[in-house]
């Protein structure tokens, strides 16, 4: 039995696909994706799925176009589902249209984009283009991009979930400073998924605005659990602890993510990325055990200490 580690020690980025015909993953990882219900449903979708920003703009290069689709093949074989975009991804919605469209599994995803726009009528025209690039009849989550003209397009999604174009309605922002409004909008909205930042080092989502979407019965979609990035440089050149091995850890992304997984508000995990391999290892924290408060603890402390 291989495991992720060594597969990808084995096989290295470029082979890691096309092993995936041979093995079909179900040979590497026997369990199953842990999965969470969105709360006004029950609905269950997988805790890992993918964001597109910058990595799926890529227009009509089609090296870059052939790459992501071995990562949206991953995605699906992995157990994976959700796939953020928005119209302020460039030509993602394209892209994911485009690729999706050739695969013979394309209605297993979970469709999630946005409106970016002021206007009632723009808004309507855009949400339309976003149908119409992404090659969907229905899509299944709906988001206001950064809470852009929040009011004007809440009324507009919720006229399309009603008439079953739009199967949820969601908010969006990646900023702190964001909070208390997106808080204040799921305390007083309808609304299915609020979706901000939250990593390991950016923790105020911990005070108030988890503790808020969780009573209100709102899933919870992250984005920026790296911290952009930054973490990885943070931890570059170190090991993983063994303390953090033993307890399903294998890689610092696995590391990042957990953590994020370990609160149980937080209903799936969005990481970008444009490499099969990457998106290995993203969804491997989907797998095995999660850390306790005192591991979370535990976490925070070493992450601190570097």
């Amino acid at each position: 039995m291989f495991t992720r580690k060594t597969f990808l020690k084995l096989f290295g980025i470029s082979a890691a696909y096309t092993a995936l015909n041979g093995f079909k993953m179900k040979e590497i990882l026997t369990e199953n994706i842990m999965k969470r219900k969105i709360p006004s449903t029950g609905e269950l979708i997988p805790v890992i799925g993918l964001g597109t920003w910058r990595t799926f703009d890529v227009g009509n290069d089609q090296t870059a176009r052939n790459t992501l689709s071995q990562v949206l093949t991953v995605l699906h074989e992995k157990g994976g589902k959700v796939i953020d975009s928005s119209p302020m991804y460039g030509s993602s919605e394209e892209v994911v249209g485009d690729l999706t469209s050739q695969l013979n599994f394309k209605d297993d995803f979970f469709y999630a984009t946005k409106v970016w726009i002021s206007g009632r009528e723009e808004g309507i025209k855009q949400m339309e283009e976003s149908f119409g690039k992404m090659k969907r009849e229905q899509m299944d989550l709906m988001q206001i991009h950064n809470l852009v003209d929040w009011k004007t397009h809440l009324k507009t999604i919720l006229d399309l979930k009603e008439k079953g174009k739009i199967r949820y309605i969601g908010i969006t922002h990646y900023t702190e400073s964001s909070y208390p409004e997106l808080e204040k909008i799921i305390n007083e909205e309808k609304i299915d998924f609020v979706q901000f930042n939250y990593s390991i080092d950016v923790r105020e989502a911990e005070n108030r605005l988890l503790p808020a979407a969780a009573s209100n019965g709102t899933a919870v979609l992250v984005n920026r659990p790296f911290g952009g990035g930054s973490l990885f440089g943070k931890v570059k050149g170190k090991e993983i602890p063994q303390w953090a091995r033993e307890n399903d850890m294998n890689s610092w992304g696995e590391f990042f993510l957990k953590y994020i997984l370990s609160n149980e508000a937080v209903t799936c995990i969005i990481p970008g990325t444009s490499k099969p391999n990457h998106l290995l290892d993203n969804i491997q924290a989907g797998y095995g055990k999660l850390p306790d408060e005192n591991l979370r603890k535990r976490m925070i402390n070493f992450i601190n200490e570097i």
